[in-house]
């Protein structure tokens, strides 16, 4: 059912509501107290600022993120009526206290697996085509949050701030976040990556950048769902025996396995059967591993240009760190539970974007989400949230229509095929001011 058509039945009885019931119709109610319950924070109390509330707050955090909490909360106008006005910056902590992190990750994951199966989106060979990349945050420098996180140590010492590694699952034509896990900066990708496998979808093929490889992580990627699969670069240093030559260019193969891997992972054969492609781009030569060894499946003129879509991951980082987060150094929470609180409620406002630019490509087979800005997407949003009348909900279905409409005027600037962009190391700035010379004196 289409978001419009759910408003329309949901306010066809009532005459006023503010952001929070915008806000729940989207999110779907049921989602959030289940999600409230798992966690363990439901409550009987009605209080002026419900948990309902409080999670649109944390999620207003990253879509005002150059605006204060208590701001949010005014603009938002998320609580219940009361004597006073306004709620109390000091009534905004407790209440970020007392919602906790674990009941916004809940509610991240609910909505995440909700829209991958009510949605349809672009496949490869009958395969959802997903990735799999970690990123860093950084944290406010504070010595709770540099014992429960760490810090990055230098010649010099170490780091003032505190670092959150964060490893996600993607959907790559529409850029939603499927899962997400983070923790301390010493717990390395591969760790992350292993708590992945829980929600790894069946019938998709994986996308892992060359760091991820590891046998014993592939092989219970590959046994994680029916029919998941799993594609990275081959290692220059790859030590394989070829077991079919399907090609010139292409062969299953057989890799072996280390006494070590197999005791970490209990299950890890000795060796683990995959294919071997090589091919060429512009002259350079490439190779890739999958576990895709069925040829007829799966044909050698496809699966040479699938691994090129690894690199929307990265785009959806771009679009979490430069667009919600704007580009700010550090988050703004002080304390490790509420830095992890802010995290997923970063990545809920981010799939929150992501729903409403799938809505508006939904019946233009011409266009998709990747092809809309995440940028002017997210302001239309968020406009939508503080502009739409409250007191007009039997027209709430035309707004979002209209606003539909206007996310579809966002589309970004066809690709430039030619451009290329080097790997270069970047200068270190200077904190001393360049020195002028005799010509720029005068």
């Amino acid at each position: 059912m289409r978001f419009h058509q759910h408003l329309d039945e949901t306010f066809s009885y009532t005459e006023e509501l503010n952001s929070l019931d915008k806000f729940l119709s989207l999110l779907d109610p049921d989602i959030v107290e289940q999600a409230f319950e798992v966690s363990g924070v439901a409550t009987l109390r009605r209080r002026r600022l419900p948990l309902e509330a409080v999670v649109l707050l944390v999620i207003g955090m990253s879509l005002y993120r150059n605006e204060t909490v208590w701001d949010i909360a005014s603009k938002l106008d998320i609580s219940l009526p009361g004597k006073k006005l306004l709620v109390a910056p000091s009534a905004l902590v407790q209440a970020r206290q007392r919602l906790g992190y674990e009941a916004v990750r809940q509610v991240f994951e609910a909505l995440s697996q909700r829209t991958f199966e009510t949605k349809s989106f672009e496949q490869w060979c009958g395969l959802n085509l997903l990735a799999v990349d970690g990123v860093v945050y950084r944290a406010q420098d504070t010595h709770e949050n540099i014992e429960a996180f760490g810090c990055e140590k230098n010649v010099h010492g170490e780091s003032p701030y505190p670092q959150i590694r964060m490893c996600c699952l993607m959907e790559v034509s529409s850029h939603l976040l499927l899962a997400s896990e983070f923790d301390a900066r010493h717990v390395g990708e591969m760790k992350l990556a292993e708590r992945l496998l829980k929600h790894v979808p069946a019938n998709s093929l994986t996308l892992f950048d060359r760091g991820y490889y590891s046998l014993g992580l592939l092989n219970l990627w590959h046994q994680s769902a029916d029919n998941a699969h799993w594609m990275l670069p081959a290692r220059k240093d790859l030590q394989y025996e070829v077991i079919h030559q399907l090609s010139e260019h292409d062969a299953v193969v057989t890799l072996p396995t280390s006494p070590q891997a197999r005791k970490k992972f209990c299950d890890l054969p000795d060796k683990i059967t995959a294919r071997l492609t090589s091919y060429q781009v512009n002259g350079k030569q490439y190779r890739v591993l999958s576990s895709l060894t069925d040829p007829l499946r799966y044909p050698y003129d496809e699966l040479t240009e699938v691994y090129t879509q690894r690199w929307e991951i990265e785009l959806g980082f771009k679009e979490m760190k430069q667009g919600l987060h704007q580009a700010k150094h550090a988050l703004r929470s002080k304390k490790p539970d509420m830095v992890k609180q802010e995290l997923w409620g970063l990545l809920l406002a981010y799939n929150l974007v992501r729903m409403v630019m799938i809505d508006a490509t939904e019946d233009t087979p011409d266009l998709t989400p990747t092809r809309l800005s995440f940028t002017l997407s997210m302001r239309q949003v968020v406009t939508f949230f503080i502009t739409v009348t409250t007191r007009s909900a039997s027209k709430l279905p035309e707004h979002y229509a209209y606003l539909l409409d206007t996310l579809r005027l966002c589309v970004l600037p066809d690709k430039r095929p030619d451009r290329v962009y080097p790997r270069a190391v970047r200068a270190k700035p200077s904190k001393y001011p360049k020195k002028k010379n005799a010509s720029q004196l005068n």
